[in-house]
């Protein structure tokens, strides 16, 4: 799908918003450039057109190499131009050209010198479908001339099931249709500036009206580049589709929800464009914030479960003593653990304060009840082992930046990296040495908190900025590596901390 069109710095009409219909609409978009526009959602500040004969270039370096479905043109600004466009498309003759006069920007700017509009009929004996605005279709008509009866619009043929009584003005109807006979074309007559409660576009050829798509007027200031960004969309939906009316009918449809979300995007401070977005938008499942977080993981993951600590623990081969080093450390682990969950339900409210104690609760009962029962004496009294310490600052580091969703983001792996190894190690058979540590891994009721406690994390993440979101992000990132090296510290003792590949960020 070609574009051939001025630029827009700002991104909401000419070129660029081609490339976003064209590509809302999954189509592969090319583009050529007619005109460098200095304008934004207030206006046109200057236009620089460049040399003819290197449009010419331009448009020959596509045709050489690429098989063309749909042209599309915008902006043309110069008789120059408008021939030398003109010229390519009778020597290649795509299947599909529509043409968008620009003329007259919605701000009312000139877009089109009168040399040029005088030329504009070659170009529109060319094309499929024009898509004029009102004043544009007014100038387009005058063009025309008379030569041709205007009419009142009425079909020669009988209207399709599907058609229905074109509610734009007669005198639209009548202009389009002289356009139409004039040059044999298609033209959309589109009724964005008329009142009412509906925004009517009527598809005429020169027999009369074909058909009126409606759809609800929305309520926006915010349409800078509609134009553009309606014909981008019916040019590559006609080529997909074949049919004119399945084109007009699908990107008004996108349009109408383009407008939706114009003012959500606050873009500029004046006329400010459609959202090409939204549609697609709308489509995509939701983000999660904390499952792109556990992909971000994932080899680190793996080499977590490959560990020899949990190897051992699982084939049941782990050295009792190791084993009891290793649950030492996690005494002295959750008693701080306990004490950031604390802090997070007294910040919290609800639901969310009433699990986050109920989770320190039970980091307190884990350490008083399983760790010692194993402990058994044996390392009631190990110091903390440099790992558990680094990842003790850490997880203080979070919890004095001042932002209890980075503290959350923090604490998550805990839950969601042990809930995790529950389903790697498995069920341990009968007279498994572990079988009761196993169990506690792989605990329904310690899954169901890993769950609640992600949802928990994604909440403050949907609601937070882009920075807190990504400070969340390496939090988590972070201790998910001090998780690893946890796992790693009661067999090899040369690992004291996170290395440098796991706090890349």
């Amino acid at each position: 799908m070609l574009s051939i069109a001025g630029t827009d710095p700002t991104g909401g009409a000419g070129l660029q918003a081609d490339l976003k219909s064209i590509a809302a609409h999954d189509g592969y978009g090319m583009g050529v450039v007619t005109a460098l526009v200095a304008q934004n959602t207030r206006g046109v500040r200057s236009v620089h057109v460049p040399d003819a004969a290197f449009l010419r270039e331009q448009l020959d370096a596509v045709s050489d190499d690429v098989v063309v479905d749909a042209v599309k043109t915008g902006m043309l600004g110069t008789v120059e131009v408008v021939r030398t466009v003109t010229d390519w498309l009778r020597a290649h003759r795509p299947p599909v050209v529509v043409v968008d006069p620009v003329m007259v920007a919605t701000s009312g700017d000139r877009l089109l010198d009168e040399a040029a509009a005088t030329a504009m009929g070659d170009l529109l004996a060319v094309a499929d479908l024009v898509t004029p605005n009102r004043a544009e279709l007014t100038e387009l008509a005058a063009l025309a001339g008379a030569d041709a009866p205007a009419g009142t619009g009425a079909p020669t043929d009988p209207p399709t099931a599907a058609a229905a009584p074109a509610a734009a003005p007669s005198a639209t109807i009548a202009a389009a249709r002289r356009v139409a006979r004039r040059w044999d074309v298609l033209v959309l007559a589109k009724g964005g500036h008329d009142a009412g409660p509906t925004s009517d576009d009527v598809l005429v050829g020169p027999d009369g009206v074909l058909r009126t798509f409606r759809a609800p007027r929305i309520a926006t200031t915010n349409t800078h580049g509609t134009g553009c960004s309606l014909s981008s969309a019916i040019a590559t939906l006609a080529a997909r589709d074949g049919d004119w009316e399945l084109a007009v009918d699908g990107a008004k449809t996108w349009l109408t929800t383009a407008l939706r979300g114009a003012d959500a995007l606050h873009v500029g401070t004046g006329n400010g464009p459609v959202d090409h977005g939204a549609a697609v938008r709308a489509a995509l499942p939701p983000v999660s914030w904390t499952d792109r977080w556990w992909t971000d993981v994932r080899d680190t993951l793996d080499e977590t479960v490959a560990c020899d600590f949990l190897v051992g623990l699982r084939d049941g081969t782990l050295d009792e003593d190791v084993f009891a080093g290793y649950l030492a450390q996690d005494v002295h682990y959750l008693r701080a653990y306990e004490r950031h969950l604390a802090r997070l339900a007294e910040v919290s409210t609800g639901g969310a304060a009433a699990f986050w104690a109920s989770a320190a609760q039970g980091c307190a009962d884990e350490a008083r009840e399983l760790h010692h029962r194993r402990l058994a004496g044996s390392h009631a009294d190990d110091p903390v082992h440099p790992t558990c310490a680094g990842y003790l600052a850490h997880l203080q580091d979070a919890a004095d930046s001042g932002s209890p969703a980075v503290l959350a983001a923090a604490v998550l792996p805990c839950f969601r990296v042990y809930a995790w190894v529950g389903t790697q190690l498995g069920h341990a058979p009968d007279g498994h040495p572990f079988a009761d540590w196993l169990g506690a891994y792989g605990d329904p009721a310690f899954a169901a908190a890993s769950a609640e406690a992600t949802a928990r994390v994604e909440e403050l993440a949907a609601a937070a900025d882009a920075a807190e979101r990504g400070r969340m992000a390496r939090a988590h990132r972070r201790s998910t590596a001090w998780e690893l090296a946890f796992f790693r510290m009661p067999t090899d003792r040369t690992v004291t901390g996170v290395t440098a590949r796991h706090t890349a960020v």
